[in-house]
Formats: structure tokens, C-alpha cells, sequence
């Protein structure tokens, strides 16, 4: 990955430059502090461009983070295999293991746990790539070039939904929520299907129980990426895309879903069955649907 896959990044007069050169000061002093920099939590950084990795480690962190870096992709399945991270930055483009298989084979390794957040880099304009990285489990991505400032706050606010144990547009907790076979807990972020625990992403977790809480209402995927993600702006494709993935896990036959009906032209709707019971369990503490 090049240099100019980083944007140059100005602190007052500072250059780009200068960011360089400050984020290799910064990964120093954090090789040296070790424990005393990961308040934030740990973010497993897998890239090939040296450079890269130190610029993007120095901002996280400054920021509080406790960085380890891998230059390939079977170092990066390693890493996170043998110390889970909180979260994982991923290129796609990657030696001996591109992005996309690294992520495919952490989620086939996880078991139903707790998934690892990842955030995927990708190239500008290749809208395929960023498609395939979510098909594949990522939750969120980043296009290059990038500034390190935001990928630092991409990490912050994927990490700050994972650990809240609450999902967007929900109360943190609150009730579990149950309907056609579906129990959702919130505070655990945990899903289960007839008994069976599903395997969700951080996005898709979120996705459903925004839809939980909003049966009957018709949600565009411009409200979904506000309250869900919580952009103002982006890649509508990327609901798009969990959309599908999260009908291929929660409905019977996703070729005809039942649950996630598609509106066409408006958005879609979340239709629990008549007989679920589904206006009790969709409850919250204040008593409204």
C-alpha cells in the first residue's frame, strides 16, 4: 500500500510529513509504555506498508489505544488468533492472504463467540471490494487514501458500540426482545433462533435490533444508515449488504424472506407473525412500541 494511501493530515503548520514523523515518535514511546497506553482497549493493525502501519499505529496510539501490527495476512490470522483483539484494522490488499480470506476465516474460527470488530481498508472507487469485505464479516470500512484522524474516530465509535452492550437506537440494556423464534439481549448482545445462538456481526446485531424495535414501520436505507450506523452520509450499498447477510442467518429461506420484507422504492419492514406475541415483547421500559 502506498504512502499516499494516508492523507497528509495538518496540525496547525505541521505537513504531512511532520504526521509521519510524529507517529513514528508515537509508536516508539508506545513500544516502551506498553500496558500504559491501552485504556482504550487493543486494535490489531494488519497492513503491508511499513510506513502506513506506523502512521495509523502513532495516531491510535496517541489516542490511547494499544497497537500490534502484522505485514500479512497469515501473520494477521495469527495474531488475532493467538490475542484477540478488541478490533482489527484490515487492508484488503495483503500478501500471502488477501483481506477478504483473513476475514472469512476469523468468523468461521469464531465459533458463535463474540465476534472481533473489524474494519477493512479499501481502495477508492472499488465499490465490489467494499461489497465483498461486509459479505465477509466486516463492519465497517475505510477508503484509501484515508485520514489517519478518521480512521482513529471510525475505531472509537465501532469499539464504543461493541462494549456499550447496546444497540443503535435503543436504550442501553433494556429489555430482551422476542418474536418468530428470535431472542435478542441486548445487554449481552447475544441472538439466539429456536435455541440455536447465531453467529452476528456488530453491524448485524445492531441492524435487527433497530428492527425489533420498529416492527411494522417501513425504515429507508438513508433512516437505517442514520440510526444503525450512525452516518449522516455513505455508501448506501452498505446496508444493502447486511441486510441480505442478516436475512441469510435469521429467516427459514432467505430467497423468500418473511421477516425483512423489501418495500419497494421506500425501504423495509420488519413483520413479525400475528401470533408471537411480538406487541408485548417489543416493550420498552417506558411502555411504548
Amino acid at each position: 500500500m502506498a504512502v499516499s494511501n494516508v492523507e497528509s493530515t495538518n496540525e496547525g503548520p505541521g505537513t504531512g510529513g511532520t504526521d509521519r514523523a510524529d507517529a513514528r515518535a508515537d509508536t516508539q514511546v508506545g513500544a516502551q509504555t506498553g500496558a500504559q497506553t491501552g485504556a482504550q482497549g487493543s486494535v490489531l493493525v494488519v497492513d503491508d506498508d511499513p510506513t502506513v502501519s506506523e502512521v495509523v499505529a502513532g495516531y491510535l496510539e496517541r489516542a490511547g489505544f494499544t497497537v500490534r501490527l502484522a505485514a500479512d495476512g497469515p501473520a494477521g490470522l495469527r495474531a488475532a488468533q493467538e490475542h484477540r483483539p478488541d478490533l482489527m484494522v484490515l487492508d484488503l490488499m495483503l500478501p500471502g492472504m488477501d483481506g477478504l480470506e483473513v476475514c472469512r476465516r476469523l468468523r468461521a474460527g469464531e465459533d458463535g463467540g463474540s465476534p472481533v470488530p473489524v474494519i477493512m481498508l479499501t481502495a477508492r472507487g472499488d465499490e465490489d471490494d467494499r461489497i465483498l469485505g461486509l459479505e465477509v464479516g466486516a463492519d465497517d470500512y475505510v477508503t484509501k487514501p484515508f485520514s489517519p484522524r478518521e480512521l482513529v474516530l471510525r475505531v472509537r465509535s465501532v469499539l464504543r458500540r461493541a462494549q456499550a452492550g447496546a444497540p443503535a437506537g435503543g436504550p442501553e440494556g433494556g429489555p430482551r426482545l422476542a418474536v418468530a423464534g428470535l431472542v435478542l439481549d441486548p445487554a449481552a448482545r447475544r441472538v439466539h433462533k429456536e435455541g440455536r445462538e447465531l453467529a452476528l456481526t456488530l453491524r448485524e446485531f445492531d441492524l435487527l435490533a433497530y428492527f425489533l424495535r420498529h416492527p411494522g414501520q417501513v425504515c429507508d436505507r438513508e433512516r437505517l444508515m442514520r440510526e444503525v450506523w450512525g452516518w449522516d452520509y455513505g455508501d448506501l450499498s452498505t446496508v444493502t449488504v447486511h441486510v441480505r447477510r442478516l436475512r441469510g442467518k435469521i429467516e427459514d429461506d432467505p430467497g423468500s424472506p418473511q421477516l425483512i420484507r423489501t418495500v419497494w422504492g421506500a425501504g423495509y419492514r420488519f413483520e413479525p407473525a400475528p401470533d408471537t406475541g411480538a406487541e408485548h415483547a417489543f416493550r420498552t421500559e417506558g411502555g411504548h412500541a
